[in-house]
């Protein structure tokens, strides 16, 4: 028999984070996105659950068992549901950790995540997208060159989330017709920050452009030691955390325009009454559902260790689509107050919009 319902952890963990989304992320969301930034004291706050710590087995300073997708997706939509540029912004240092809990050597794993597992809030990031038309992360235009005992790395990066202050990043390159990923101390000569980016949502979140002009790593950064990692499962995990974060959004949003059509009072009966309104939110709660449904299948085949590519290649392009026409529709049915600043829903919108693009910037 299949199970859908949450172990006594799990939903210890969803009650933690719902009441977090609620009381915090939600109260200053707007406040974020219109100024750009979060609050340390906010990031520090959500730091503290120890969403990492217990992904990381004790034998590499954490406290959990091991990492489980299935346990990431549930914390991703919650915080999603919250407020996305926000949780983001919290959960940016697992771009890092995560890859090389699952992929790193032993010697990369003792060395590095550890430091995740500190009272205080480590910035650390990873550079995966790139400025390109088309952007394939199997052929990107980043390469690496092996030199004796150490790399060369070249090439521009896009959208890379803390990049500013983080102390160390993952860079994917193409290494041989490969995707690889190198780990480059954040001050490596020839590695320079070079603009913040200008977005459209997920305001809150700093994502910045990188250029590497022959920055050179020992060859022992290469993540996964000499023979390096396994890219594509790295990748289904990536689409699998899109997927959810994409799912918290349109859940936002829908949750929102139920409850206002539901109270919408025109022509003497509330607006949810009317048949357009009605097939609508019913549309929206179906695509939701839908979505979920293929996230979770995605994760359990990861957590199974069976390959999940076809299952996350799809819940992250059905994400895409879902988070677009949901936040849409959100909006739509608030009418004119679903246009302006003061009221969640274009932000929603704006930040559902991102989700085709936000892939190798969400990961738990």
């Amino acid at each position: 028999m299949i199970s859908f319902t949450p172990s006594e952890e799990q939903q210890m963990l969803i009650d933690t984070l719902h009441k977090f989304a609620e009381s915090e992320l939600r109260q200053q969301a707007h406040d974020c996105d219109e100024n750009a930034e979060v609050p340390m004291s906010l990031i520090k706050t959500g730091w503290e659950i120890g969403l990492l710590p217990a992904s990381i087995p004790e034998e590499y300073g954490g406290f959990g068992e091991g990492h489980s997708m299935i346990t990431s997706v549930l914390a991703l939509e919650e915080l999603a549901w919250g407020d996305l540029g926000i949780a983001l912004n919290m959960l940016t240092p697992a771009l890092f950790a995560v890859p090389v809990l699952l992929e790193g050597s032993e010697e990369q794993k003792h060395e590095y995540l550890r430091r995740f597992c500190e009272e205080d809030f480590y910035p650390a990031t990873a550079a995966f997208v790139e400025p390109l038309f088309q952007f394939d992360p199997f052929e990107m235009k980043t390469t690496a060159t092996r030199e004796g005992d150490t790399y060369v790395l070249n090439g521009e990066k896009a959208y890379v989330p803390l990049a500013e202050a983080a102390d160390v990043m993952l860079v994917y390159a193409n290494e041989g017709g490969q995707t690889q990923a190198f780990i480059v101390p954040r001050h490596t000569e020839g590695l320079s920050v070079t603009k913040r980016e200008s977005l459209m949502g997920v305001r809150a979140l700093p994502m910045y452009r990188l250029k590497l002009e022959n920055v050179r790593v020992p060859a022992a950064n290469k993540l996964g030691g000499e023979q390096g990692a396994n890219f594509t499962r790295l990748l289904n995990y990536m689409r699998v955390a899109t997927a959810a974060a994409a799912v918290g959004v349109a859940r936002a949003s829908y949750e929102y325009a139920r409850d206002y059509a539901k109270e919408r009072v025109q022509f003497g009966e509330p607006i949810a009454h009317r048949q357009s309104i009605a097939f609508m939110l019913a549309e929206m709660a179906i695509d939701i559902d839908g979505l979920r449904l293929m996230t979770w299948e995605a994760a359990w085949q990861l957590d199974k260790g069976q390959d999940a590519t076809k299952a996350a290649y799809l819940a992250k392009l059905t994400a895409d689509d879902v988070a677009m026409q949901v936040t849409d529709r959100g909006v739509q049915i608030l009418g004119g107050y679903g246009y302006i600043r003061e009221f969640p829903a274009e932000r929603w919108m704006r930040n559902g919009r991102g989700i085709a693009t936000l892939e190798g910037v969400i990961l738990l």
